[in-house]
């Protein structure tokens, strides 16, 4: 079996969990849940990160920390895994739908009509007229890696007063180059950035999560809410609802390792992409989609979009027969508006999303995918091209 994505464990990794084990800090606290933190910060060039149990733990967190509350609005991606739109759930707000672009982003322009032709200014800031709740935030996902168009959704963000989350839980690493003349990572332009280091991630801890700010207060706020709210750690006194959201010194120590290699990493994926690209560049019918310009992606996955019509043979034809050659591949996620507990929620002009989900597959990806099995793979595909 080819997988689609496995983690490479050849570090440091045993050396500092060992470190972990004969010290006895295995828990929530020790010196490298402080090291990780520290590390993330400085790698992402950006003042303050703080550690959780996982992705999902630092998204909802961020929806706190920018005040959306119960019956408000976030606007999110319909084309996106569901832990962003679920974290609008925990805070009792209600998602808004948006269609995405051609790099599967959330689609700039048509969250500039949504918020100019659907809303109006209200007394609690910007309102919904088909809904009359209030839009409380944007919430853009890097998807796949690839660096959504920041600029235009930070002058929207801006022009609307609305706070903006990176959800860039899958593109560590992956930055705008040349945007105003600098560097700077995905995850460290919003309000508030949140990662994941899930088990198939660029870098994993097994689970957990970080969240970015460049706000101090913020990030005191977070530390705050995520360590259950502690006011007093000797008495435990407790002055609001907190949330047990820290993560674990082993679970820090293996990402410790981890980023140590991250560059390593994200130089191996890039390399792998450019083979594939070249092994089928000259197929009918397939395309896959590169890193938006200006801008460097981390490709976390690979996703190949196929042309029935020219190519052949639709996408879930092609991941069955790759199967039957034993190469692990994978759909893109059931688009979010369609599923069972958001069928309700407003989608708006949802066109493009419908059209990329029929049509995409997700190559092999592991960084310790063996250069030589991506010609095997593209073998495979051109087969019945």
């Amino acid at each position: 079996m080819i997988p689609l994505s496995v983690p490479s464990l050849k570090g440091n990794e045993l050396k500092y969990v060992t470190e972990c084990i004969e010290t006895e800090w295995v828990s929530s606290a020790g010196p490298f849940v402080t090291r990780f933190e520290r590390d993330v910060a400085r790698y992402l060039e950006i003042p303050s990160a703080v550690a959780c149990i996982n992705g999902t733990a630092a998204l909802h967190t961020a929806l706190l920390l920018t005040g959306v509350g119960p019956e408000d609005e976030v606007v999110v991606p319909t084309l996106t895994f569901i832990a962003p739109v679920n974290a609008v759930r925990y805070v009792g707000a209600h998602p808004v739908f948006m269609d995405c672009d051609d790099w599967l982003n959330l689609d700039a322009e048509k969250l500039a009509e949504f918020l100019a032709r659907e809303c109006e200014p209200g007394d609690r800031g910007l309102v919904n007229r088909a809904s009359g709740r209030r839009v409380a935030a944007v919430l853009v996902v890097h998807v796949f890696g690839h660096p959504a168009r920041l600029a235009p959704l930070l002058g929207l963000a801006r022009q609307f007063r609305l706070p903006l989350i990176e959800d860039a839980t899958e593109a560590l690493g992956s930055t705008y180059e040349g945007w105003d003349g600098a560097r700077r990572y995905a995850g460290t332009l919003g309000d508030v950035g949140c990662l994941s280091f899930n088990g198939n991630k660029l870098v994993t801890t097994g689970g957990g999560g970080m969240l970015l700010t460049r706000d101090a207060a913020v990030a005191e706020r977070a530390r705050y809410l995520t360590t259950q709210a502690k006011d007093d750690g000797e008495r435990f006194v407790h002055h609001e609802v907190g949330y047990n959201y820290r993560l674990t010194n082993v679970q820090a120590a293996i990402g410790c390792a981890q980023l140590e290699r991250v560059e390593e990493f994200i130089r191996i994926k890039r390399e792998n992409f450019a083979a594939y690209r070249r092994c089928l560049a000259d197929v009918p019918g397939l395309r896959l989609i590169e890193e938006p310009p200006g801008t460097r992606s981390n490709y976390w996955h690979y996703t190949l979009v196929v042309d029935e019509d020219r190519y052949g043979q639709s996408a879930d034809t092609l991941r069955r027969r790759l199967a039957e050659r034993a190469i692990e591949t994978r759909p893109i996620w059931e688009l979010n508006h369609r599923q069972r507990p958001y069928r309700d929620c407003h989608a708006y002009r949802i066109e493009k999303a419908v059209r990329y989900h029929a049509r995409s597959v997700n190559l092999p990806c592991s960084v310790g995918l063996d250069p030589e099995l991506v010609p095997e793979v593209a073998r495979v595909i051109r087969e019945r091209a």
